[in-house]
Parts: structure tokens; C-alpha cells; sequence
């Protein structure tokens, strides 16, 4: 087991997680027609149900008062609350629903904001059916998914607030090191990591002390920006 190599460990851990119970879609656009398609489409994927459309979006919550569902889908520019503004909503009234952007700005300013708002993915509309099905999975794992497009944007920004260390190569890091880091960005645990690594878990506490210490950072938040930043993160 311990030859296991990481990609493959991580995969099955996340093909593992999915039940086969119908995952419950809410999707708000102020557009029908985008509402329409996205239906359409869901209703080919198997296990994935969508509980309603809304072009409203004041109308979420009061839906989601009466009507549990496990993911809400939402544009990011919309009239009345914008998804950001509805994402800040959500996150204090359900704090454990998963909220999926699906937008056309690909812009860092807006996948910023979209981040520090609570988002759980954040992915672009001119993703297809095979992605927006793999980022329903992984979101239903608990972690998060982010589009290719929004890694390599956020990889080619360095605000100041995007990571506090300025590292001049990735290079820096060792092979274990970026292993470990690919790990706790998908929100691994350190037990977890030990298992699929192989290793001790003070092994791993160890390198997330050195890894902090390299990087420069304070917290795993500060570990997960870099890996966003440099694109590791899947």
C-alpha cells in the first residue's frame, strides 16, 4: 500500500467519499436560458438531481428554509444580491452548504473576493459537462475545486495578500514537501496524510512546521494559497 503512488491515493480517497445517494442541486442565474441548459445537462448525469431553478436570487434562502439541498450553483453577476453577496448570506445562515460559482468572470479581483466570501469552487462557464460533474464530486468529498483557468490566473497575480511569502522557486521545496502540500490544500488531515504517505504523524506535523517556516506563513490557510498560487491544487 505504501507504493501507492499520490495522484492514485488521492483519487480513490475522492472516488471513495461519493455515495450514491442523488446530490440536490439549487441553481440561480438571472438568466432562463442558461437555467434551462444547465438543467438539461444535469439530467444526464447520473445521482444528480436539481431540486429547483431561481433567477431570483433573494429568493435562495427562503427556499433553502424549507427545501435541504447540498449544493447551490450561482453566477456571480446577477441583480439584486450578486453571487458574493449571496455566498456571505448563505455561509452564516447554512454554513455547511456547498456553494459552486459558475461564471464567466475569470478575472483574480472577482476569484479573490469569491475565496475570502466562503466559496467552495469556483468554476467558468465555458467548463463542460465532464468538469462540472468531477467539481460536484469533489465538493461532495468536502473539499474544494477550483477550474484550471482560475489556478493558472490566480498562479500569474501576486497581490499582497495572495500569499505572505514570495519564494523565488518552487524548487525550494522538496519532493515530500510538495506532496504534503498538494495534501492539505485538498484538506487532508494530518492522520490522513500519514496514511496515504506513509508516514508518522509527527512526521507530517514536522513538515508542515517546515513548510510554514520556508513559506513564510503563519497558518495551513497561508500553505494553501501558495499551492493555488503555484498550481497545485487539482
Amino acid at each position: 500500500m505504501c507504493e501507492i503512488s499520490l495522484n492514485f491515493a488521492v483519487k480513490s480517497c475522492c472516488m471513495n467519499s461519493i455515495t450514491p445517494m442523488s446530490v440536490r442541486l439549487l441553481i440561480v442565474d438571472d438568466h432562463q436560458i442558461v437555467l434551462d441548459s444547465l438543467q438539461m445537462l444535469f439530467s444526464t448525469i447520473e445521482h444528480i438531481q436539481v431540486a429547483v431553478t431561481l433567477t431570483d436570487s433573494r429568493k435562495v434562502i427562503s427556499y433553502l428554509e424549507h427545501n435541504p439541498v447540498d449544493i447551490v450553483i450561482s453566477d456571480l453577476h446577477m441583480p439584486h444580491l450578486s453571487g458574493i453577496d449571496l455566498t456571505l448570506v448563505l455561509r452564516e445562515r447554512f454554513p455547511n452548504l456547498k456553494i459552486l460559482l459558475l461564471t464567466m468572470a475569470e478575472d483574480a479581483a472577482h476569484i479573490r473576493e469569491a475565496i475570502k466570501a466562503g466559496i467552495s469552487g469556483y468554476v467558468l462557464k465555458k467548463a463542460g459537462r465532464e468538469e462540472l460533474e468531477k467539481a460536484i464530486q469533489i465538493l461532495m468529498t468536502g473539499r474544494k475545486y477550483f477550474s484550471e483557468a482560475v489556478i493558472e490566473e490566480l498562479s500569474s497575480s501576486t497581490p499582497d495578500d495572495l500569499n505572505d511569502a514570495n519564494p523565488d522557486t518552487i524548487l525550494h521545496l522538496t519532493s515530500r514537501e510538495i506532496e504534503v502540500i498538494k495534501l492539505i490544500a485538498n484538506e487532508f488531515s494530518t492522520n490522513e496524510i500519514a496514511e496515504v504517505l506513509c508516514i508518522s504523524t509527527p512526521t507530517v506535523e514536522s513538515h508542515r512546521r517546515n513548510l510554514m517556516q520556508k513559506l513564510n506563513v503563519k497558518s495551513v490557510a497561508g500553505v494553501v494559497k501558495y499551492a493555488m498560487r503555484h498550481g497545485l491544487v487539482k
